[in-house]
């Protein structure tokens, strides 16, 4: 099958009566009137139609730190937005009160035009989709993207990590870098917790870097649930044999939220004990989140500071056309 500007995101079967949403890995098989798992992506007179198409429920201007991506034209801003909906359940979502609803606001209306030409009015470099699951609005993220595209902007999905083998091919062609959620090493707690799979988002991981699409891992640590050395190592392990040694990795501190307010914040210590068996498996790139430390990045030959992050913000920044000033190693990464 191939795909271009106009791709359907559906299959149908059974003679139209059901179709199979190829979006996300899912792959829901809708009858007529049904709604797919994340609440909106609808099977309206034997074709997929997107509920949430044009209305965004959060729009922001963030540094593109913020998302983290810390390879990819650092010090700019990314102009940021998400829909209601998603295709998992994580109990600890941040974003809950958008993700977990299903309720559209159709009184805010954003075409494709209107958001590329507010990015470059508020002077963004790229565009996010992000805040909720962005596979889920993938017709309307594509057909900001590709004009974005167009304008010279850069495109950044931040995911899950559960789109379809299809969706993520198609990605390549218009998507410049991913943020993607590593976020428990244990397939049962991924599907009976999360509602997702751990193989899913392993596979989706390795296709994006094959694909050519800049890729950034960030791993939520939550105390006694995922923090485990072994399952450490072994993330560890699978980022530099799988994706390489060179693919960044965030480890961000859970604190209290939505359905886990009785469970304690990551401690800083818990991070530390994570990067040192990330550094120990050769990962050249490490950065602790939401906890007050800086994210600054090094040349992994000769160790010199080239970025100096401060919170979200770069007050150093070395780097000679994407090369480390004193040794002249390429740094990986997406510079301009």
């Amino acid at each position: 099958m191939t795909y271009h500007e106009n791709m359907k995101y559906y299959e149908t079967i059974e003679g139209k009566e059901k179709i199979t949403c190829i979006l996300c890995r899912h792959f829901c098989k809708l009858k007529v009137g049904q709604v797919g798992i994340c609440g909106v992506n609808k099977n309206v007179g034997g074709e997929l139609k997107n509920l949430v198409y044009g209305h965004p429920i959060a729009l922001n201007l963030d540094p593109v730190e913020k998302k983290p991506l810390y390879h990819f034209l650092p010090g700019s801003k990314a102009l940021s937005f998400g829909t209601v909906g998603c295709n998992f359940k994580c109990p600890f979502c941040q974003n809950w009160e958008i993700s977990q609803e299903h309720k559209i606001d159709e009184s805010i209306q954003v075409s494709p035009q209107e958001m590329v030409d507010l990015a470059l009015e508020k002077g963004a470099s790229s565009i996010a989709y992000t805040y909720n699951e962005p596979t889920i609005f993938y017709p309307y993220a594509k057909d900001v993207g590709l004009i974005a595209k167009e304008k010279g902007l850069k495109n950044i999905f931040v995911s899950n990590g559960f789109e379809s083998p299809q969706i993520i091919k198609d990605m390549a062609s218009w998507v410049d870098a991913a943020n993607i959620d590593l976020k428990s090493w244990n397939e049962e707690y991924y599907k009976k917790v999360l509602k997702g799979g751990l193989e899913a988002v392993k596979d989706t991981l390795r296709l994006m870097v094959s694909e050519g699409i800049w890729v950034e891992v960030t791993t939520l640590l939550i105390e006694g649930e995922n923090d485990s050395d072994k399952d450490i190592e072994e993330m560890a392990a699978f980022i530099a044999n799988d994706l390489g040694k060179h693919v960044p990795w965030h480890l961000s501190a859970f604190h209290p939220d939505y359905k886990m307010m009785d469970h304690e914040r990551t401690k800083l210590e818990t991070l530390q004990r994570a990067k040192a068996i990330g550094l120990k498996a050769g990962l050249q790139y490490i950065y602790l989140g939401n906890v007050p430390v800086h994210g600054d990045t090094f040349c992994p030959d000769c160790g010199e500071m080239l970025i100096d992050r401060t919170g979200y913000s770069i007050t150093i920044n070395k780097l000679k056309d994407g090369h480390c000033p004193k040794c002249s190693r390429a740094i990986e990464g997406v510079w301009k």
